[in-house]
């Protein structure tokens, strides 16, 4: 048995769970349905390697689970994580776009379930079909402006800045919960990233972040215990951000 059909298994495919995509949610159900013929259905354990020929020849769409997109020092070893993909997010965007080879490492943060089409068709698609596009520009326009705020961030902001905005990106619920003020922290939280991971998030290293976290943790901002971070003090972390215009107001929450 190979490594690969030890970490891949193929699932039952239907054109409701093609629509799980927010690209294809909003297309005509006859379409959708056409389109799913051409799909297959995957879950990969958390070791899958992604390997970048399989990338020029599938598209793959995330459904479930996190994978990190990293670029990678040969000489230092040192890894910075590009994009943090999640359940919507196609990968790689930039290979169905070029038909080139995409120098990165995309690293499965725990078990995924994907679905894929030939690449060739998924181009197809996009200059066939205007729902479609219509679906994909925004997303892609989207990517871009979250590079440039990463760029952008890793040039004019410190690490302290760098680290409250990421925190703030991913944590669960946090524009949704509306209980009590004081439980307000049991909703916010940020699940499976390690101290590793925030740091290549953040462009910075392990110990720095570490030191960070153990700072708010003193601090009583946060409580932490392996991957899981608990916010306590929520707008101790918005205020370290340093949003001029932020999107993450506490009015209304705990209201």
């Amino acid at each position: 048995m190979s490594r690969e059909s030890l970490t891949r298994r193929t699932v039952p495919l239907s054109s409701k769970l093609v629509q799980q995509s927010h690209l294809f949610a909003a297309l005509p159900e006859e379409l959708v349905r056409e389109m799913t013929e051409y799909f297959r259905a995957e879950r990969w354990e958390k070791k899958t390697y992604i390997d970048q020929e399989t990338l020029q020849h599938r598209f793959y769409i995330l459904l479930e689970g996190r994978i990190e997109m990293m670029r990678t020092n040969p000489d230092t070893g040192r890894s910075i994580t590009l994009d943090l993909l999640s359940p919507g997010d196609g990968f790689d965007v930039i290979t169905l776009l070029d038909g080139r080879v995409h120098e990165m490492f995309f690293s499965p943060l725990e078990a995924l379930k994907v679905i894929s089409a030939p690449i060739e068709k998924m181009r197809e698609w996009i200059w066939t079909y205007p729902e479609l596009n219509r679906q994909f520009m925004p997303y892609l326009a989207q990517k871009m402006r979250d590079q440039e705020d990463k760029t952008t961030d890793l040039a004019l902001y410190d690490t302290t800045t760098r680290l409250s905005r990421i925190i703030l990106q991913n944590l669960n619920k946090i524009k949704s919960y509306t209980g009590m003020i004081q439980n307000a922290h049991e909703q916010h939280l940020v699940t499976g990233l390690s101290d590793e991971v925030l740091a290549r998030l953040v462009g910075s290293v392990r110990q720095v972040i570490n030191q960070h976290l153990q700072y708010w943790k003193k601090q009583g901002v946060i409580d932490k215990k392996r991957n899981q971070i608990m916010i306590k003090d929520l707008q101790a972390i918005i205020d370290d951000a340093d949003y001029t215009a932020s999107i993450y107001q506490t009015d209304g929450v705990g209201d």
